[in-house]
């Protein structure tokens, strides 16, 4: 597999991405994915607010959010069916204002049909990656908040291991895997790499959008008793 991160020029709010991404990435070949940074997806939304205060931005997070829990680093909260900082609302790179994530799986969608048109390619994998923090492991990561042209869960069950043994719950996050061996070569800072072409993934292309196929049933996951334990979610009733 092969990850390029592409330097641009910054990203001015609402303009055309599809044509941003096109005059600094000429062409793709069939089968490649292009990981894009959801603040540039948010700033081609229009999805900013000028920073007034603090409680601005908190009523904000709450709003946004299905559950939110205050740390001493900041809110914990669960907003579309993962856990993130914030609710995904971000400062850093923002000149001054809030930056609220859209719905990043429309955004992916559109923009995927329309890079499809203007490189001519069909097996295009388009995922948007935000900044994520596992517990207990110091720095960040990434998470897909979005993508399209591809199956982001890889199901191994009933699959056999080296030795034979069955696979019960094996499942392979390959959207979130991609987001995160994207950001590292895109990076956190002043790089200004807001694009990234992945070349050669071992994923599955495809028309579809299951926006719901990477959501774990929460009577299922690992973290749900320390999530129901900080009032994250709530009991079932």
């Amino acid at each position: 597999m092969k990850i390029r991160a592409v330097h641009t020029q910054i990203f001015e709010e609402k303009a055309d991405l599809a044509a941003f991404v096109v005059r600094f990435i000429p062409s793709v070949a069939e089968n490649t994915v292009l990981a894009v940074s959801s603040k540039v997806v948010a700033l081609w939304k229009g999805n900013t607010l000028a920073y007034q205060s603090l409680a601005q931005k908190e009523k904000l997070i709450k709003q946004y959010s299905q559950g939110a829990l205050k740390t001493p680093l900041a809110w914990l909260t669960i907003k579309d069916g993962m856990i993130m900082t914030n609710a995904g609302i971000d400062e850093s790179n923002a000149n001054g204002k809030l930056i609220l994530l859209p719905d990043c799986y429309d955004c992916a969608h559109e923009l995927r049909i329309a890079l499809q048109k203007m490189w001519k390619v069909h097996n295009l994998g388009i995922v948007v990656t935000d900044s994520m923090i596992l517990p207990l492991r110091a720095g960040v990561i990434a998470a897909a908040v979005g993508y399209a042209g591809f199956k982001g869960v890889k199901d191994l069950r009933g699959q056999q291991d080296i030795f034979g043994k069955k696979l019960q719950t094996t499942l392979v996050n390959v959207a979130d895997s991609l987001a995160t061996a994207a950001a590292l070569v895109m990076g956190e800072a002043a790089e200004q790499c807001p694009l990234c072409i992945i070349e050669g993934a071992p994923v599955v292309f495809r028309d579809i959008m299951d926006r719901d196929e990477i959501k774990y049933p929460v009577k299922n996951d690992l973290y749900t008793p320390l999530l129901r334990a900080a009032k994250l979610i709530e009991e079932e009733k």
